[in-house]
């Protein structure tokens, strides 16, 4: 694994981290709907350059994403 994948992973465990403790679920659950979420697929991308964007504006990003698609907790 390369420097900037490496990277990637450690932003991805926070993003993750935020998103459990602001919706209250476990690490397991957060990872498995952030990986399957358009947020994750456009960082994945490079779209926006949304890997540049901090960790809570990524999570909020998520969040949004989440209630726009009527997948409110």
């Amino acid at each position: 694994m390369d420097g900037k994948q490496i990277v990637l992973q450690m932003k991805y465990a926070r993003i993750i981290d935020g998103i459990a403790k602001r919706l209250q679920i476990t690490r397991g659950d957060a990872m498995r709907q952030f990986y399957h979420s358009m947020t994750f697929q456009m960082i994945q991308k490079g779209i926006a350059d949304l890997h540049c964007r901090s960790d809570q504006y990524l999570v909020d990003e998520f969040l949004l994403e989440k209630k726009e698609n009527g997948h409110e907790q």
